[in-house]
């Protein structure tokens, strides 16, 4: 998928911090296509962050938020959470299921201490090959994409369009080699339930 990608410089400083279950389900998901696609990005691998001395250097350094849809959240499609202009951004993006990510923030007592940020949006997730628990939800790369939308539009970023434009390109090219695969591999029967699904 390395070829289809296409990086964007930013000035936020994102942080992937994938659940090992996600690490061990699959190894070029949209975690880690999102961290190839971002410049400015790193990607750590645990489920409780509290004592990673990389995650908190981070936190120590920058003004830092979660991604994560709690009823607290910052909007980040109407409100402008920085405020420290002594400070650069950072945000932190949880890679998991809902489950998992709840069980991460539950054990990362650092991260426990930062505000939430989230986003709306009337996008439907196109990870056609994986079900998601609601309509809603999307893939790691898909809200990583609306966040850096929403980031833009509030002036945080400068980005231009041509730049977020091939933004989800690997994320396709994931999909339809995915599809491919179960196609070669599938019975007669079970292709002829993909195909009506």
């Amino acid at each position: 998928m390395c070829k289809h990608i296409e990086q964007v410089d930013t000035k936020t400083k994102f942080i992937i911090l994938m659940h090992p279950k996600e690490f061990k389900k699959v190894k070029n998901g949209t975690g880690f296509l999102t961290h190839l696609s971002l410049v400015n990005s790193e990607l750590y691998i645990d489920e409780d962050f509290t004592n990673h001395k990389r995650v908190n250097e981070i936190i120590k350094e920058y003004q830092s938020f979660v991604l994560y849809p709690s009823q607290d959240a910052f909007n980040l499609s109407k409100q402008n959470p920085y405020t420290h202009t002594n400070k650069k951004m950072a945000i932190f993006i949880i890679d998991a299921t809902w489950s998992c990510s709840k069980t991460l923030l539950k054990k990362s007592t650092n991260l426990q201490a930062l505000k939430h940020v989230s986003f709306e949006t009337t996008r439907e997730s196109r990870f056609e090959i994986k079900k998601q628990p609601e309509v809603y939800c999307l893939s790691t790369i898909e809200s990583t994409l609306c966040v850096l939308e929403s980031l833009d539009a509030l002036g945080i970023e400068k980005l231009r369009k041509k730049e977020l434009a091939p933004f989800l390109n690997p994320f396709f090219e994931m999909i339809k080699y995915q599809k491919k695969l179960i196609t070669q591999r599938a019975s007669p029967r079970a292709l002829q339930r993909l195909i009506h699904t």
